[in-house]
């Protein structure tokens, strides 16, 4: 199929789901690439965590920061989450990459704030321009993201968010969804820091191989892994998530070889909070792209 056929393809599948798409896939042994709005800004939501990791594990590179440092995170002082720590009644000490462990595998915002503690934006920003991506801006953390929110809507009462979180009207006020204010990336940029991650090449050999393992424990089956229901494909990524918006950037492996970097983004039209079809739609464009990608390979 002609490259401006899978494009227009991947473009109905987003417009059917309801949805705004930006997507960016790429062969990371040949280069060859398909993108719809691969260059448009996007919220990152909880793919800023990705860059997060990266920042911890450069710093043990350097040795700055030691991986293995214990943290204590408490209750009263933690970033609340559904998830994780987050969600945790008492005081949990564990590693700086333990922490790292649950930021990615169940995008535990405590586990990434206590981190960010540690190593500091100024670091992700370091790791960031290191890796060359020149779209992508870090600025806050989760409970940064939380607090903003709450302020938009003149709320912190959970109950009344929860109502305000899809509403529209509030929803379109909302300052965490400012897209110039927030941590922002482009679906080029995040398919070029999980090719420098797979080709060894954004940090040590030994730290890239550590995070890559983290992205393959990702718990959520529902988004990337969702297009490609095969025993012997694996799909390792990770995913974000904020009102009206789901994300997931990740790598697919083949068994005969083939690799492929495939980032996808969304925003939708519903504001509900439960989103099936965005969330089907990222594995579906992600699959449409990289069954084109294969197809070189024939």
């Amino acid at each position: 199929m002609a490259y401006d056929d899978i494009r227009d393809r991947i473009t109905t599948q987003f417009a059917d789901a309801g949805v705004t798409g930006r997507l960016h896939a790429t062969d990371l042994d040949t280069g060859r690439e398909v993108g719809v709005g691969a260059d448009s800004a996007v919220l990152m939501a909880s793919v800023f965590k990705v860059p997060l990791v990266l920042a911890l594990y450069r710093a043990a590179d350097a040795g700055r920061l030691d991986p293995a440092a214990p943290v204590t995170v408490v209750p009263e002082a933690r970033t609340a989450g559904p998830t994780g720590i987050g969600a945790m009644a008492d005081p949990v000490t564990m590693s700086l990459r333990d922490l790292a462990h649950l930021a990615v595998s169940v995008s535990d915002n405590a586990a990434a704030d206590a981190l960010a503690d540690r190593v500091g934006l100024d670091a992700v920003a370091d790791a960031v321009a290191a890796v060359g991506l020149t779209a992508t801006r870090v600025v806050e953390v989760c409970r940064d993201v939380a607090a903003r929110t709450a302020a938009s809507l003149g709320t912190e009462d959970p109950a009344r968010l929860a109502r305000l979180l899809t509403d529209p009207v509030a929803l379109s006020q909302l300052a965490t969804l400012d897209v110039g204010r927030s941590n922002r990336t482009t679906a080029r940029d995040c398919t070029t820091l999980l090719a420098a991650l797979w080709r060894d090449t954004a940090a040590s050999p030994r730290s890239c191989v550590a995070i890559r393992r983290l992205l393959s424990l990702q718990v959520w089956p529902h988004r990337l892994a969702s297009g490609f229901p095969f025993d012997d494909v694996r799909v390792a990524g990770k995913t974000g998530t904020l009102p009206t918006v789901r994300n997931e950037i990740g790598v697919v492996e083949y068994p005969d070889g083939g690799r492929y970097a495939v980032a996808v983004f969304t925003r939708s039209a519903a504001t509900s909070l439960t989103l099936p079809r965005a969330d089907a739609v990222i594995g579906a464009a992600a699959r449409t792209a990289v069954e084109h990608l294969r197809s070189a390979r024939r």
